[in-house]
């Protein structure tokens, strides 16, 4: 989103999957072309949870073998990873706008597969923190390069399509994660240390060393992806001014001039984010820390875990997003705000499953009503995702999109911290770690609820206003 000299009000500009001015006429690239830009798209986005969710199932084995505490363990699974997006997340998305995208992609993958790769021989917690800091550095560069890859790959008629087809990354990593990872950790149990050399590798590390190197392939391959035209409005509003100073320039950066437009439309930004960055406290926090909760509340290991959780999440992820498309289809037939509308009354549910999960007499009946709030959350997150893209301007739409994914991804990595922080402090038996989760959820799901409500009227509101101009 960008703001002229000497107004801040927000350029509008049409949503991907609504025809801007002039793109019908544009030459779109090739479906091969476009189809497997997506495909290497999905492939890194696939490796990103999968890397996650196996990093996530190592958690118990990471506490013991380092001696730490819950609240350190949940800083090294939160906090040690988004540190370094606080000064690169918003400078990357802005390469976003800029460069070409492919070549951020590849960059982004090869950080991220390395860092991985530097926990699986780090050899104390102080290095394992450090390896973690630089891994949102690779993260932050993919999703607002991926999103405006695709919005410029496919015309208008597809690119529902396309972000549909692109779950399956997240689908894909969040369903097998779990699986291998249990199986990997099963293998690994009882090797003894690998002597290297000065380093002394645990059995569990080399499972960080094997999972960090298909990134390096999948940046190779994204050198293959043909660049494609940039569909981006010439307003004045969305351009830096001529003659403008280098630290003008600069600021370009930093996202200032994206912030600045989102306060302008503050009403319908700003309770879509607080409601984004509060669920993300306890759904991030809830997601690391389910293992470590059924091992020391039901007894499982984490291959059972694993063998279970992979199956209960490719369905309920393949049924979330039938029902969000479904779900919000429906809604538009009667409601302008149909994508925020439907935001809210899955938050609703999430909100009670979250709170009944660890409430559960049984493991199994537990990870059921974890995974029935998880399919309402990936269906709200289609349209809430599909809102923002909606009222922001393409111009800035990497920065705007970043900004809207790292409320996401900073409160989402303080969940498993935060939750950390109630187990040792305020629970304090580590046995009763359930006790953690239904406090965090019993907190945070709710003011999250109310804020996406909120957000209705002004969604409606600007909506109208868009039509009324012809977007």
């Amino acid at each position: 989103m960008a703001v002229a000299a000497a107004s801040i009000a927000p350029i509008e500009e049409p949503a991907p999957g609504t025809a801007p001015q002039g793109a019908e006429e544009r030459n779109w690239p090739g479906s091969a072309s476009a189809y497997w830009a997506l495909t290497v798209i999905v492939l890194a986005t696939f490796l990103t949870f999968f890397d996650q969710v196996v990093f996530g199932m190592l958690a118990e084995r990471i506490k013991t073998d380092f001696g730490l505490t819950d609240s350190q363990l949940g800083f090294l699974a939160g906090p040690a990873s988004i540190i370094c997006y606080l000064f690169v997340g918003i400078p990357l998305a802005r390469l976003a706008d800029i460069w070409p995208r492919k070549y951020v992609l590849a960059g982004g993958v090869t950080v991220i597969g390395f860092v991985t790769m530097l926990g699986g021989i780090a050899q104390t917690f102080t290095q394992f923190v450090g390896s973690r800091v630089f891994l949102a550095a690779g993260g932050s560069a993919h999703a607002p390069s991926s999103y405006s890859l695709i919005a410029d790959m496919f015309p208008p008629k597809k690119i529902t399509r396309a972000f549909a087809i692109l779950q399956f990354g997240f689908i894909g990593g969040s369903t097998l994660g779990p699986l291998v990872g249990g199986q990997l950790i099963a293998l690994t149990a009882h090797w003894a240390p690998t002597d290297l050399g000065p380093l002394r590798i645990l059995g569990w590390q080399w499972i960080l060393v094997w999972i960090g190197m298909p990134a390096f392939l999948i940046a190779l391959l994204f050198l293959t992806v043909r660049e494609p035209q940039r569909l981006v409005r010439h307003d004045i509003a969305s351009q830096i001014p001529e003659g403008a100073t280098l630290a003008r320039r600069v600021m370009t950066f930093t996202g200032l001039d994206a912030a600045k437009a989102i306060r302008a439309n503050r009403r319908v930004y700003y309770p879509l984010f607080l409601g984004l960055a509060l669920s993300a406290l306890e759904s991030f926090g809830l997601a690391f820390w389910r293992v470590p909760f059924l091992i020391r509340t039901y007894g499982w290991n984490e291959a059972q875990i694993g063998a279970v959780t992979s199956v209960t999440v490719l369905v309920s992820s393949l049924l979330g997003l039938l029902l969000g498309g479904i779900f919000v289809e429906w809604l538009a037939r009667r409601h302008k705000d149909a994508n925020v509308r439907a935001a809210f009354i899955c938050f609703a549910v999430v909100t009670v499953c979250s709170i009944l999960a660890p409430l559960m007499p049984t493991g199994l009946l537990s990870i059921l009503v974890m995974s029935f709030g998880a399919m309402f959350g990936i269906a709200g997150a289609v349209p809430q995702n599909a809102a923002i893209q909606r009222v922001a301007p393409n111009a800035m739409r990497g920065q705007v999109t970043a900004i809207y994914l790292f409320m996401f991804t900073f409160f989402g990595a303080m969940g498993s911290f935060v939750i950390g922080l109630v187990a040792q402090y305020i629970v304090v038996d580590p046995a009763k770690l359930w006790l953690a989760l239904e406090i965090t959820a019993v907190v945070l799901l709710p003011l999250a609820t109310l804020c996406i409500y909120r957000a209705i009227r002004p969604y409606r509101e600007e909506i109208e206003r868009l039509e009324a101009l012809g977007m």
